[in-house]
């Protein structure tokens, strides 16, 4: 009987996965003892907060992109300024190799890594790593095939499952694992192939053995759903990384807040849409000083009505605007001041 063609992809595409482990110094538990609460007692931990040990935290999926060890992952599963990241390979699971982040793109979730070959390769100049090549996202059609491999629940190594293409283009909101920031990701892939926690950041293969996506997000209650960022946007990083030395990505530097009808009628605004630029803490600046908002005289509590010509909703905000124009683009905004509208042209600088 003639084996399924996924047989073939898979033993040629998993060794290049590698299972991020995500560390960090934790204060060493020494042991427990019990607090009355409600006429009962309860079991709580007590920690040395002297001494601490390295402890696994989480854990995460990534591929390898070129045989000097260049890595793709998602950019919230390595978000942690303080964890310590390490790659272990398909092949041995006792070689930790450590990571160096290149590169984080979090407008499309995306990060590049660097990983050196293993201790114990003597040539270390002619040492190759298995890679995966890269494919071409646009001419993804609805129905077609789709594996996802990865380390489900961050320790079940090279989980294969197979989908197809559900839908493209998806705009979802999905919460952070470390900042717990709400991050917006547009022009998603959906898939009905399984992808489980610790899949995060692992590859999404086409029948041509090509990466078409990476990874990023599934939906919690809901069957067979889920999603990758199209790979086309990682090779756009990985391009301007070669080129530039990092990732290059416009900047209108505000805060604000999305206004809807009840934030109109609680504040007693003038319009039930827009933006209103507004600092989220005390300390903080709600336009950032010397970026492209500041340079055009925006001011804190200026309601931003249209951007580049679209209205400012909670379906359609700034970000998303801002995410489909180019670095030196100049911008239209229409703004509410003081009641009069006004128009204020916008050269948008590089984010720095």
């Amino acid at each position: 009987m003639e084996k399924s063609p996924v047989v073939g992809i898979v033993k040629r595409v998993s060794p290049a996965v590698i299972n991020i482990v995500i560390s960090k110094d934790m204060p060493k538990l020494e042991g427990f003892y019990t607090m009355p609460f409600g006429g009962q007692e309860y079991m709580v931990p007590k920690f040395d907060k002297t001494s601490k040990h390295k402890v696994k935290i989480g854990g995460g999926s990534g591929f390898i992109v070129s045989p000097d060890g260049v890595v793709l992952t998602n950019a919230h599963v390595v978000a942690d300024p303080e964890a310590e990241y390490t790659a272990v390979m398909d092949h041995d699971d006792d070689a930790k190799l450590p990571i160096k982040i290149l590169a984080r793109d979090r407008i499309n979730d995306i990060a590049i890594l660097k990983i050196d070959p293993p201790t114990n390769e003597k040539n270390k100049k002619d040492f190759n790593f298995p890679h995966i090549e890269l494919g071409d996202s646009t001419h993804l059609e609805l129905g077609e095939d789709l594996i996802a491999v990865g380390y489900a629940l961050g320790e079940f190594r090279n989980t294969v499952s197979t989908g197809v293409v559900s839908g493209l283009s998806r705009f979802i909101q999905a919460q952070t694992g470390y900042e717990r920031h709400v991050e917006r990701l547009r022009g998603l892939i959906q898939t009905d192939a399984a992808i489980n926690p610790g899949n995060s950041g692992g590859p999404i293969i086409n029948m041509e053995a090509k990466v078409v996506g990476i990874s990023t997000a599934v939906v919690f209650g809901a069957q067979n759903i889920g999603f990758a960022i199209p790979i086309n946007n990682a090779k756009k990083d990985l391009e301007e990384l070669k080129k530039y030395g990092h990732i290059r990505q416009p900047f209108f530097g505000v805060r604000y807040i999305i206004i809807d009808e009840m934030i109109q009628k609680q504040n007693k605004l003038p319009v039930d849409y827009g933006a209103m630029i507004v600092r989220e803490t005390l300390g903080e600046h709600a336009v950032v000083p010397g970026s492209s908002a500041a340079k055009s005289g925006l001011k804190e509590f200026d309601i931003i009505l249209e951007c580049g010509g679209e209205k400012i909703t909670v379906d359609n905000t700034i970000q998303d605007v801002i995410a489909k124009h180019k670095i030196g683009d100049n911008i239209k905004f229409k703004i509410l001041r003081n009641s009069k509208e006004s128009e204020v042209k916008v050269k948008l600088d590089e984010k720095k």
